[in-house]
């Protein structure tokens, strides 16, 4: 075993080129930690299932696309199947599925494995150490999925390493459960970290929360699917306000402060789009090529079109504005000015100037009324895949991971995996080039700027199309080609 230098990472090297990027385990420090028979093997909804074990010979290629002359490349453990006292806490934004992963992680919990203490923290990190905490069972959680949000509450900052661990062992707590988004693992890295140095038998396990689908490493983040479908009637509003009127315009905006996955997949899932605009791809407004170009030439020909942006696109054009003003929300994301309500004000100015042609423009912001909606069917199923993984790998010992599909197989990651890079849209991948052929919309990119795109690395990961599905989930494609996960079981 060797480590490459990063905090907690087991590196396991084999022939032709594999390499295990394996997850902690309890007894890498705490050596005579007795084992327990596992009793999903009496539990007859698993009577008829072959493997329902972590086994520790099945990983997750996480490139699954090589030459023939390629290493064989990092693999990350697959995921599968103690007194326990489990927690579990919900921290940063509202996301669809929310309250999903909280009762299946119960569920799972007391019907598969027995655990009757399982403590909800509230309010995110300063739950722990606010003493904020309710209990849960099978019975309090049972219809939660259908509700938005999550019943745990939910903060931003708030975290204190001492106190939280503090706190963890005082309770008697020896699994813990951390859903949220980067900032959220990231702390969720910081607690695994300092429960290792001070010795204690406690797992913690992350469960990836992202709207945006921004997370490296992973397939896709749970939510998306939903915000995608929702998106759609905001979009859908926005045609009917545009064609009821001459020369009409309707702008939607969309999640996506980094990543601008949800307003492509809403635009290409819409086709009443003529425009989308994401903070992967530059754009401009004036002079040739440009969007009021664009816009006069679209409202010629159809006489209303509709726009599509995502939060966090031209926030360089707002860049000396963005500059006298440079603050971070409490989870450490740098905060974004309005770039609907900019990007509205700008058309209209441009399109009263003498001699331009009227318009009639209408701003839709959805973003609080997606966020807060619960899961759709996929969304729901995928988020019990998430929970039943964290539990498995926490029942075997694992610690120091979080959890999800790489290439369509659930597996344990590190946690430094999912918070070093984010994903995003490559804007010279063929998804982006089938919005631009739907949308007809330019490019607003010189041939310079293409082949500097073309020449950059790729992000982590990138959803692709439905023709790279595996077994129901999407590919991305990774920078990273000598890399493996440990597989899990569901």
């Amino acid at each position: 075993m060797a480590l490459d230098g990063r905090p907690n990472t087991k590196i396991v090297h084999g022939e032709a080129g594999y390499v295990l990027e394996d997850v902690p385990h309890l007894t890498d420090y705490i050596p005579d930690l007795p084992t327990y028979p596992n009793p999903l093997q009496d539990n007859p909804a698993y009577s008829v299932v072959k493997q329902y074990f972590v086994n520790l010979d099945d990983t997750v290629a996480q490139k699954i696309v090589v030459h023939k002359s390629s290493p064989r490349g990092t693999h990350f453990r697959r995921a599968g199947p103690r007194q326990v006292h489990a927690c579990i806490v919900t921290c940063g934004g509202l996301c669809p599925g929310l309250n999903t992963v909280i009762r299946e992680i119960v569920c799972g919990l007391a019907h598969m494995y027995g655990v009757t203490k399982i403590l909800g923290i509230q309010d995110g990190y300063k739950g722990f150490y606010a003493r904020n905490t309710i209990p849960l069972s099978p019975k309090s959680v049972n219809d939660i999925h259908k509700r938005g949000g999550t019943i745990l509450g939910s903060s931003r900052g708030g975290h204190d390493t001492s106190k939280i661990v503090d706190s963890i062992q005082d309770r008697g707590i020896n699994q813990v459960y951390i859903i949220g988004g980067d900032g959220t693992q990231k702390g969720a890295s910081v607690i695994f970290e300092e429960i290792q140095r001070r010795g204690l038998k406690v797992a913690v396990a992350g469960i990836p929360k992202t709207i945006d689908n921004d997370i490296a490493v992973i397939d896709k983040s749970f939510g998306f699917d939903t915000a995608v479908e929702e998106a759609q009637r905001a979009i859908n509003a926005a045609h009917v306000e545009s064609e009821s009127v001459e020369n009409g315009i309707g702008m939607v905006k969309l999640m996506g402060r980094y990543s601008g996955f949800i307003a492509m997949y809403a635009t290409l899932a819409s086709r009443d789009v003529d425009c989308c605009l994401i903070p992967e791809s530059p754009f401009y407004l004036e002079g040739k090529g440009g969007l009021f170009e664009y816009i006069e030439k679209r409202l010629k020909e159809n006489g209303h079109m509709v726009i599509v942006v995502a939060e966090g696109a031209g926030q360089e054009l707002l860049a000396e504005i963005l500059r006298s003003m440079n603050h971070q929300d409490a989870s450490g994301n740098k905060l974004l000015l309005d770039v609907g309500l900019w990007l509205s004000q700008k058309i209209k100015d441009h399109f009263t100037g003498k001699g331009r042609i009227s318009i009639n423009l209408k701003y839709i912001d959805p973003t609080y009324m997606i966020r807060a909606i619960p899961a759709n069917a996929s969304d729901n199923v995928y988020c019990t895949l998430l929970a039943h993984s964290a539990i498995h790998g926490a029942m075997a010992g694992y610690t120091g991971f979080t959890v999800g599909p790489v290439n369509g197989r659930h597996a344990y990651i590190p946690f430094h995996r999912v918070t070093e890079t984010q994903n995003k849209v490559v804007i010279t991948d063929r998804m982006w080039a089938r919005l631009l052929s739907s949308t007809n919309q330019p490019s607003f990119l010189s041939p310079e700027d293409i082949e500097l795109a073309k020449k950059e690395d790729e992000p982590t990961n990138q959803l692709l199309d439905s023709n790279n599905q595996v077994d129901g989930h999407h590919e991305k494609s990774t920078e990273d080609n000598n890399c493996s996960i440990q597989q899990t079981s569901c």
